[in-house]
């Protein structure tokens, strides 16, 4: 907040043209520029845990990139998402690039240190192994959330090559410490081939509803949302998004890209039904820029952000 407690705004697309000037989330200001802030955007660039193609480690400044096309106002919810609440980047979680484990504790302390006095937290990956000790960071604050999971993929497995902590697995470890209220959390999107039907049995162990890509042949976004909006019901919301969770036509910049996915409209559409629950944090996660032909990934995860900060807006973030 600045000397009239108004929150500090992004830099002026009008009189700094876009392409301009610093490569903060949507121009904001830096954590260090302001006294106290409502919301910090955070990079992740860790990607030590991928099982396939690497380089969601320099998804953070990608998406940082891609967010200069960003503008102040939100017609379709109609709110200023920075013109009510501080919003800032808090630049980058250092973690080491060479022992997972260590990096998820180092995730978990730094992302619980910008929570800590209520403030909401927008994470841009780096790998889904990041959803793991975000959720412990979170569940520190407010106890077991509501998750609600975008992702082509379960992400509950047990292990890859004996490694508990990969981008395959952060669900599992998060339903072993009870991260997440079982019976009211979903996973959407899911598609793509399996190891075995063991697979699907497993994770329903879990808790979690399943809303697969299939669905959205028969059903509309309003039922998709409706389902979830019922099984959230009243507990704090967690949304973990693996850009994956897109068509590759929609988002091939990414390191397990499969065909059959949801288009940007209908994400966007599923993401902005979530308005008036209680949404405490967020990722977006899995964009390698090194795939990402004309930034159709990174502009896809930095609107996606954009409408994260749109909710906390709505809701009046602190409440």
């Amino acid at each position: 907040m600045n000397e009239r407690n108004q929150p500090v705004q992004p830099v002026d697309g009008t009189v700094v043209p876009r392409y301009a000037g610093f490569s903060t989330f949507a121009r904001l200001p830096r954590i260090t520029d302001v006294a106290t802030y409502d919301v910090a955007v955070v990079g992740i660039p860790f990607d030590t845990g991928v099982s396939y193609r690497p380089g969601a480690r320099f998804g953070p400044a990608h998406v940082r990139q891609c967010s200069r096309v960003l503008r102040p106002y939100h017609p379709q919810m109609q709110v200023s998402p920075f013109a009510t609440q501080q919003v800032v980047d808090a630049g980058d979680i250092a973690c080491t690039p060479y022992d997972i484990a260590k990096a998820c504790d180092q995730i978990e302390e730094q992302a619980a240190a910008l929570i800590a006095d209520g403030a909401r937290l927008i994470t841009i990956g780096g790998d889904h192994t990041i959803a793991y000790p975000l959720l412990r960071a979170h569940n520190r604050r407010y106890g077991p959330v509501a998750l609600v999971h975008f992702d082509a993929h379960l992400d509950t497995w047990d292990t890859y090559f004996d490694a508990p902590l990969t981008h395959g697995t952060p669900f599992r470890r998060a339903a072993e410490e009870g991260l997440f209220v079982s019976g009211h959390s979903a996973h959407v999107g899911i598609r793509g081939s399996l190891y075995s039907p063991d697979d699907l049995s497993s994770d329903a162990e879990l808790g979690f509803t399943i809303v697969s890509c299939r669905e959205f042949q028969t059903r509309t976004v309003a039922d998709v949302v409706a389902q979830l909006r019922e099984a959230i019901g009243d507990h704090p919301l967690y949304v973990s998004i693996d850009i994956d969770v897109l068509d590759p036509a929609h988002a091939p910049g990414t390191g397990t890209p499969e065909i059959g996915g949801l288009t940007s409209r209908e994400l966007l559409e599923i993401v902005r039904g979530f308005e008036g629950l209680n949404l405490v944090g967020a990722d977006i996660v899995e964009v390698a820029p090194a795939y990402d032909h004309a930034e159709l990934t990174g502009i896809a995860a930095a609107y996606l952000a954009y409408e994260f900060l749109a909710l906390l807006a709505k809701a009046g973030c602190r409440q």
